[in-house]
């Protein structure tokens, strides 16, 4: 998983530095984008009770359960006065089953599984590409090469400084962060 270093608000870049990832257990990792405010508390929220449940029950949830909680919460703050404005992508590797799994959350508390996802400005330009060169059965440094090829395009064509990208895998062994180097220069088309 991959997200934007930058935190902005509207066109101005308040850091560059931000992780808008959330570790929610040992195979399950969580990417956010929205309001400022709403994200950093929603994605703590779950991140508390994701944790909650795992010491109570001396287990961890799958992906599955763990992104339909997500949906459940999201689904009731909708039908509040102060409804959550933040996009999700929820990834992670069942436990059991050793299966990889990602999941699409919008503000609107739409789940859906899906091969590969974008959430914001990233989506329009992304997209396609994944469209065209994602494979079920791409290996770890293939799908690297994908990655590269989405960050090429955001930094050729994205009218923003995106800051970069931070990197996140998760396996079988847990989450890792990738080290990536975004210094490389892009010819525009």
């Amino acid at each position: 998983m991959a997200a934007s270093k930058a935190a902005m608000r509207g066109a101005t870049i308040l850091t560059a530095t931000d992780d808008k990832t959330r570790k929610l257990n040992e195979h399950t990792l969580m990417a956010f984008s929205g309001e400022a405010g709403d994200t950093i508390q929603f994605s703590e929220l779950i991140q508390a009770n994701i944790q909650l449940y795992s010491m109570r029950n001396s287990t961890d949830l799958s992906p599955s359960a763990t992104a339909n909680f997500v949906r459940s919460e999201l689904a009731s703050s909708l039908r509040s006065r102060k409804p959550y404005t933040v996009n999700l992508l929820l990834g992670g590797v069942d436990p059991i089953s050793n299966k990889p799994s990602l999941y699409w959350l919008d503000y609107l508390a739409a789940l859906t599984p899906a091969p590969y996802a974008a959430h914001g400005y990233a989506q329009y330009y992304c997209l396609s590409i994944l469209d065209k060169h994602h494979n079920p059965e791409i290996d770890y440094e293939k799908g690297l090469a994908l990655l590269r090829m989405c960050s090429d395009e955001l930094k050729r064509r994205l009218p923003i400084d995106f800051k970069g990208l931070l990197v996140k895998v998760v396996t079988k062994d847990g989450i890792k962060d990738v080290e990536w180097d975004d210094s490389k220069q892009v010819k525009s088309a």
